[in-house]
């Protein structure tokens, strides 16, 4: 348990190789345990669990390089995710528990398996002799904003809008923002029953924000907090986010701010989940009072989101006017490019948000300005491939 952060943002750690280490543990107090990965256990940062686990294999001749692999093995890799998918979801009608990782963009091949298993615990928790089923646990990361190899081919955060759309409210999308949130997301996602859970991190080193505390609270809290160490009091803007890396963005555009625009007054509200039709899980959802003491009742709301931008804004609406709104995500523009550009290419990077702000209050010289800079990242990253910022 991380106690307190005293330099939030300061230090960068893995969440995916905080994922890994819980499924270390849970390999090693849970005999029943299976973890499904496609083939990408090692590259999305989960290999830790092999040092307590071997991989599912047959009698099929083995190579030297190949990892610790028995026939009984509770690590089960195969380059399809429907049957891997089938495979879990016959174990969790067994009343045990597992999880399947894979990259962000391959998860949507199993949506009409997923939305069937939906239609199934709806059903079955209208019998009353039926037993609350472990829940169908999906770790999304190599994520579309860090595709530095693969390209357009391997971005798409689809299955977060189909997830969120589908009114039985059986589905809750979980954004860890740093390696703190993520243990506690794992937590979450072992004690629930009868839902679909999809949480969704990078697996590259992130800055850390928030304590374990924090963590803990923004589940109680209905999925949304104010983070303290970088908002004002009375502010005339609030920022908001739902993902570590549009969350980071957000943050350092907050910095620009205040250095450009010492008198404005800004909140930042970091979101964790969000669900049918609300911010929160689907048994804890943010009330329009709760999130009015958050968001106050007037203020112009700029978000960031890692998914399309519509999905999070019909969310919002309905707790807000339109009008109030200005939110940012992925626009479907990708390409195997620098971690910069690609928010860039999307518009939605610290100076892109920052832009909202300036051309609300009359600064059109700013505006120039962080336009001219993201001018200048793109034909740097072209030029040399890396950005001028991190």
């Amino acid at each position: 348990m991380i106690e307190r952060v005293d330099n939030p943002g300061a230090e960068l750690y893995s969440p995916a190789e905080k994922i890994g280490e819980l499924l270390t543990e849970q390999f090693e107090k849970n005999p029943h345990f299976y973890f499904f990965s496609p083939d990408e256990t090692t590259s999305n940062k989960f290999d830790r669990i092999f040092t307590v686990e071997k991989r599912a294999w047959g009698d099929l001749e083995q190579a030297s390089w190949d990892l610790p692999e028995v026939a009984g093995g509770r690590i089960v890799e195969m380059l399809s995710e429907n049957v891997l998918f089938s495979v879990m979801t016959g174990h969790l009608m067994n009343g045990e528990q597992a999880m399947l990782g894979s990259y962000e963009a391959f998860l949507p091949i199993i949506t009409a398996q997923l939305l069937q298993q939906m239609k199934f615990i709806k059903q079955a928790k209208q019998v009353t002799w039926r037993q609350p089923l472990p829940a169908v646990n999906l770790l999304a990361t190599s994520t579309c904003w860090r595709q530095d190899h693969n390209g357009f081919t391997h971005q798409s955060p689809a299955l977060i809008s189909t997830l969120l759309s589908v009114p039985s409210n059986l589905a809750n999308c979980i954004f860890p923002v740093d390696d703190v949130a993520a243990e506690e997301a794992f937590n979450f996602m072992l004690n629930s029953k009868d839902v679909v859970n999809l949480t969704t991190f990078d697996k590259n080193p992130r800055p850390r924000y928030i304590d374990s505390h924090h963590a803990k609270y923004q589940y109680d809290n209905n999925g949304a907090s104010i983070y303290e160490f970088i908002s004002d009091e009375k502010p005339d803007f609030v920022l908001t986010a739902a993902g570590d890396i549009v969350t980071h963005e957000t943050l350092e555009a907050m910095k620009i701010i205040r250095e450009d625009i010492p008198e404005i007054k800004m909140r930042f509200v970091g979101i964790n989940a969000l669900s049918y039709r609300a911010i929160g899980t689907t048994q804890h959802k943010l009330t329009k009072e709760q999130f009015a003491e958050l968001f106050t009742e007037n203020k112009p709301i700029l978000a960031n989101f890692h998914g399309y931008p519509e999905t999070l804004e019909n969310i919002l609406e309905n707790y807000t006017a339109r009008g109030r709104l200005r939110v940012h995500g992925f626009n479907e523009e990708g390409s195997t490019t620098t971690p910069f550009e690609m928010l860039r290419r999307n518009a939605a990077s610290r100076y892109d948000l920052a832009m909202d702000i300036a051309r609300v209050v009359g600064r059109d010289d700013l505006v120039t300005k962080y336009e001219a800079f993201l001018a200048q990242n793109h034909l740097h990253a072209t030029k040399y491939g890396a950005d001028l910022i991190v």
